[in-house]
């Protein structure tokens, strides 16, 4: 039989494997593993067992693989604001935060990519985390989300496997920030159950137009619970004032090449501007009764449950009008935990939220190096504490006074704290049931639903973006197998959709995967679910491209900026050198950007204005057509005035001009155009310029 080098023994030397066999999975210890899958349970849907040796060990040696950035989530940027309460949940939940409107929280959030390194950049192809930390006066709430409801997987026994299958490939250590590889689709294609989570990452959800524009989540089903002890059950959602707008794949990658740093810029300079983001904090609240009458588990955090279902009730805002005064100090030293509530919160026994809150705690020892990570100020509460804790590497508080244990009986000034049972958070009561088991329950078994579920919200633009973007990544997996694998899957959430991607990839459509639970057809569509839905209604918040040439009109340029800042929006002058461009009254008008600086794929909207003399060069320079051939292509609106023509004919754009190239002959066409670009794009155009939909 022929034999290979296997892993190493236990002295380093190599171990001969026969070809065929397969070495048992063991922990660090050398105990064989009987299931790799599943952590263990107290009953079917009860809570994780903290004596499950074989998850702790897999998770501990996960929070400790990198040092320092984080394992995930590395790239991130923050701000600061304040939650204001617009309605009160007193009758609901004991949490002191929700108790009277109008009072304002401090609070610090947190947006970042999964997959890729600190240094990678912002418009991957990914997950948005949105963590928001609270300063509560009864301690800090961390609501640890991200800009998708569901995620990937049901336990958090296979978060490891997960992020390493996403990660770069250990022995090529590429590529960077990107699931468009075998590794990721080879797992995501032997795991069904993150097939709904696969819709939302191939959506435009995974590639925000902005932090400002993208929804949050706190993904679990979590407790209130109020000052009788009542629970009611709650899901969490960050929805954005400027709706909800993401960018087309080919933008993202050039945004990319143009500015890394997108996303960052983008809150720095419209909470200088004072143009600061917001979200209303909505909540879905639901009670036992809905809970086991749900067609779906709502412990499973691979599964959403409709806003027509349950509507999100608004209770308040969440607002960001500061920025960091150091990114290390605060924005890369914030510490995050979902075991981080506060009284009037609780946790459900979703076995992923179970792990994650036992992990995390140990992920901040081994970034921050201490135990008193919660010294720093950016992790200090704001409201008073005391406790015995003491000492350990960088304590910068100690407890003061004789006691430094608890009972003690040295009285107020040398006691130290005491408990409180009033005030104290109590945990809702519930008696775990059933025996000790490492398995699914039955009721998580539904793996194509709500995927097909979620497919048939889309608008068609939208389902082509997904079926696109199903195409280009598995175009990058080499082994044809993956690729028939995970259209095998397609198949039980839309054939139309499974065909297009074989097509795309010239594959013979293969027989559907074997579903554990048939998938239903019957559930409705849910207009939530969709960005082109949900975008905005205006083009506040948003920014155009000007760019302006020697000798365009000066009275239209100025009349279409001022139209701009009376719509709320931003206006960027683009020139073909940084010193700007003189216009026809005389107007020296400054540059923001030189035009191979300032690609139109930066801008929501772009408008030329040129002069007859002027006019030539543009037509010349290939940045230029670039410009104009790019906003063209991602859909955009695209203001047409004097000069445009030569520019036009060179790029061979002049025959094919449709209702979203607007002409802006004179001053007096400015609020009309301004006025016509709050869809942001015009999707019509799309079908007409792509490959892939003329070939279909």
């Amino acid at each position: 039989m022929e034999m290979f080098d296997g892993p190493l023994g236990p002295g380093g030397e190599t171990r001969q494997v026969a070809e065929g066999d397969v070495d048992v999975l063991t922990t660090s210890q050398g105990v064989p593993v009987a299931d790799d899958q599943n952590s263990l349970k107290q009953g079917a849907r009860g809570p994780t067992l903290l004596e499950d040796f074989h998850f702790r060990e897999k998770i501990f040696h996960f929070d400790h693989e990198r040092i320092p950035e984080r394992v995930v989530h590395a790239r991130g940027y923050g701000a600061h604001g304040y939650f204001e309460l617009t309605e009160s949940l007193a009758e609901i939940t004991r949490a002191d935060i929700f108790q009277r409107v109008g009072e304002k929280t401090e609070a610090f959030v947190r947006f970042s990519t999964v997959a890729g390194s600190k240094g990678s950049a912002d418009l991957a192809r990914d997950v948005r985390g949105f963590a928001v930390k609270l300063y509560t006066k009864e301690g800090n709430w961390d609501i640890v989300g991200n800009n998708i409801p569901v995620f990937f997987i049901q336990d958090a026994m296979k978060f490891p496997d997960l992020i390493h299958a996403a990660k770069p490939e250990p022995d090529r250590a590429f590529p960077q920030a990107q699931t468009a590889h075998d590794n990721f689709w080879d797992f995501i294609s032997l795991t069904p159950e993150s097939m709904h989570m696969v819709m939302w990452i191939m959506s435009d959800r995974a590639i925000p137009r902005s932090f400002r524009t993208m929804e949050g989540f706190g993904v679990h089903t979590f407790r209130l619970v109020n000052a009788d002890g009542k629970s009611t059950f709650v899901k969490f959602h960050w929805k954005p004032k400027f709706g909800l707008q993401s960018v087309a794949w080919n933008e993202a990658v050039k945004i990319n090449g143009a500015d890394p740093d997108f996303h960052r810029r983008d809150l720095w300079d419209a909470i200088e501007a004072g143009d600061f983001p917001e979200w209303e904090l909505g909540l879905q609240l639901f009670d036992q009764d809905f809970a086991d009458s749900f067609d779906f588990d709502v412990l499973d955090a691979t599964k959403i449950i409709p806003e027509e279902l349950v509507p999100v009730r608004v209770v308040g805002r969440l607002v960001l009008d500061r920025r960091v005064d150091n990114f290390f100090a605060e924005t890369e030293q914030v510490a995050f935990c979902t075991q981080n509530i506060v009284p009037g919160v609780d946790f459900t026994n979703d076995p992923l939220l179970q792990g994650r809150n036992f992990s995390y705690l140990d992920t901040q020892l081994k970034r921050l190096g201490s135990p008193n990570f919660t010294h720093l100020p950016i992790n200090a509460p704001r409201c008073p504490f005391a406790h015995f804790q003491q000492d350990g590497h960088m304590a910068m508080r100690n407890p003061v006074g004789r006691a430094n244990y608890e009972p003690n009986s040295w009285g107020p000034e040398n006691g130290g704290p005491r408990e409180d049972p009033n005030r104290g958070f109590r945990s809702f009561q519930e008696a775990p049931q059933g025996d000790k088991l490492r398995i699914r329950p039955e009721s998580f078994a539904d793996h194509y639903s709500q995927a097909k579920q979620f497919y048939h919200s889309q608008t068609p633009i939208e389902q082509k973006h997904i079926g696109d973007a199903l195409v280009f990544e598995l175009s990058k997996v080499e082994r044809p197998d993956i690729r028939s694998r995970m259209v095998s899957h397609l198949l039980n959430i839309d054939e139309d959709l499974a065909k297009t991607v074989a097509n795309g990839l010239g594959l013979v459509v293969p027989k559907p995967a074997i579903a554990a639970v048939a998938p239903r057809s019957d559930l409705p569509p849910s207009d939530a679910l969709s960005i082109v839905k949900n975008g905005p209604q205006s083009f506040a918040g948003r920014k155009l491209g000007l760019l302006v040439a020697d000798g365009a009109d000066g009275a239209l340029v100025k009349a279409l900026i001022k139209a701009v800042d009376e719509a709320g929006a931003m206006v960027e002058i683009i020139a073909p050198k940084i010193g700007g461009a003189t216009l026809s009254d005389g107007t020296m008008l400054g540059a923001h950007q030189k035009i191979d600086g300032g690609p139109s794929v930066l801008y929501d909207a772009v408008a030329i204005i040129a002069s007859e003399s002027s006019a030539p060069m543009l037509a010349m320079d290939a940045a230029t057509k670039d410009f104009l051939t790019d906003a063209f292509a991602h859909c955009k609106f695209i203001g047409l005035g004097p000069g445009a023509d030569p520019l036009l004919a060179k790029t061979g754009l002049a025959a094919d001009l449709d209702e979203g190239c607007l002409a802006l002959a004179s001053a007096k066409d400015a609020k009309a155009f301004v006025a016509a670009l709050g869809p942001l794009r015009f999707w019509a155009r799309e079908p007409l310029t792509d490959l892939d939909a003329l070939a279909a």
